[in-house]
């Protein structure tokens, strides 16, 4: 390997290097405010040699990477979501887990190197070596708090079908090495566009690995560990699913795709479609019938990565936007609502249990006003209200959508948009009703650290100036996405 490529890799080394500087401050002294001091440090530096990795004139590393424009967009991205959520997690596990927590952020810290890896990757051994570090970090996290048997419970679900989604696609990646002779992202698809007509193994093996990108965006009929896991799991972990998680599966899936038409492939157009659709209604659908805040957010989201997946469908021929650079747009602004929202979720939570119920909010504007605000800012946003940064990326979403003809999905995109008001509205009018003090106890321990409060601060902000002012953000995708 060359200086140039070590040069171009220095983020994701950092990041390597991050949770092996904690472990051997770990072997020494345990504490806990250093421990994540020094996991935010880490991650700091390697946002700030991003600005210099882009000068370096190397893309490629060997066959494995490719760490261009697009991959350390999605670096930053990535690295800027796990800070905002190791920053909360402090406070979060101090007041609910009486071990060790210095471990904690070792996880947090090797997931977040395997979902950058994914984000860069152009290799069927690189997507599943970072798929594992991924999974294997998550099993982990989920089960942290071993005191409650939700954690574990939702720990054994996630284990178990993620083993069997790992089986479908290696067995997948398999067939389709077996018909096109190669395993980069590039010579895959070449063949595809090449191929006149589709052999019934290869058609086998693309959707055996649909299978694993569906069952890691939680995508209906793949989705069933989704609203246990979020429900079990501790709060900052289940934002770090659904932001971080997701993230590098969504930027592996568009680098996979970049040069091929889905719309024009019959097979893939009626996959992808066919998720898309049963994704919207059935997460839109199931949130409607929930009354726990956390398996709400949890179908939601399955909703919102249908949404997603009518830009990725629209593909990369419209000339203003193109259909991975609506959804990653899309993806920047759900990062920030859905931490933002998990953030208040570990705020309300007391010791013994967490704010899941929706009567655990009734009331909440009355005791704490500027929380309420920030988690309606949150909520509104998922709807897509105007004003909000949720708006904008649903406005991209749907002019991909209609520019490239598509016009039944947009359709449908608008119905279960219509539908996600009216359960993120029943939350919020929980919260400015009449407190009911049988219901407030929870709400009365509630204290808002500092850094939490700055973080919580900080997504509202950007919530807000993205639905105003999305200009500087919308121009930073575009540049990452001159490869499409």
């Amino acid at each position: 390997m060359t200086s140039l490529e070590i040069s171009k890799l220095m983020p994701l080394i950092v990041v390597l290097l991050t949770p092996m500087v904690v472990m051997l401050y770990i072997a020494v002294k345990r504490n806990h405010f250093i421990t994540m001091l020094l996991s935010v440090l880490g991650l700091l530096i390697a946002l700030a040699l991003i600005p210099a990795t882009r000068l370096v004139p190397v893309t490629r590393i060997g066959s494995l990477l490719i760490i261009d424009n697009y991959a350390l967009f999605y670096f930053s991205l990535i690295f800027l979501a796990a800070i905002f959520i190791l920053v909360p997690s402090y406070s979060y596990l101090e007041k609910r887990f009486g071990g060790n927590k210095e471990e904690y952020y070792l996880l947090i810290l090797t997931a977040t190197l395997g979902s950058a890896i994914l984000a860069a990757s152009s290799h069927f051994a690189t997507f599943f070596l970072g798929l594992e570090i991924l999974s294997v970090s998550l099993y982990a996290l989920i089960a942290y708090l071993r005191q409650t048997n939700e954690g574990i419970e939702a720990a054994v679900k996630y284990l178990i079908l993620a083993a069997a989604s790992s089986a479908f696609l290696v067995f997948g990646m398999a067939l389709v090495y077996s018909q096109t002779g190669t395993m980069s992202f590039s010579g895959v698809t070449d063949f595809l566009s090449k191929a006149a007509d589709y052999n019934l193994i290869l058609v086998a093996g693309i959707a055996m690995m649909v299978v694993g990108f569906g069952f890691k965006m939680a995508l209906v009929p793949f989705h069933m560990w989704s609203p246990d896991v979020y429900q079990g799991a501790p709060a900052p972990v289940s934002a770090f699913i659904a932001s971080v998680s997701k993230g590098g599966i969504l930027a592996l899936l568009f680098r996979f795709f970049a040069q091929y038409d889905i719309v024009q492939s019959k097979p893939l157009f009626i996959i992808f479609g066919g998720l898309a659709v049963l994704s919207m209604f059935g997460g839109n659908l199931l949130a409607l019938m929930q009354k726990n805040v956390k398996r709400l957010l949890a179908y939601s989201s399955i909703a919102h990565f249908g949404y997603i997946l009518t830009a990725f469908i629209a593909g990369n021929h419209n000339a203003r936007f193109t259909g991975a650079g609506a959804a990653t747009f899309y993806i920047v602004t759900y990062f920030i609502t859905i931490i933002g929202a998990f953030i208040i979720v570990g705020v309300l939570s007391s010791k013994e249990r967490e704010a899941f119920a929706r009567s655990d909010y009734k009331g909440m504007y009355w005791r704490h006003p500027w929380l309420s605000v920030a988690f309606s800012a949150m909520l509104f946003s998922l709807a897509g209200i105007p004003l909000t940064a949720g708006f904008i990326g649903k406005y991209y979403v749907l002019s991909t959508g209609i520019g490239n003809g598509l016009w039944w999905l947009v359709v449908i995109m608008i119905i279960n948009s219509a539908l996600g008001v009216y359960y993120y509205l029943r939350v919020i009018v929980e919260m400015f009703s009449s407190a009911d003090e049988e219901k407030t106890d929870l709400q009365a321990s509630v204290r808002v650290g500092l850094m939490t409060g700055i973080a919580l601060a900080l997504l509202t902000i950007a919530l807000v100036w993205l639905g105003v002012y999305p200009t500087g953000v919308i121009s930073a995708i575009k540049t990452s996405m001159l490869m499409f």
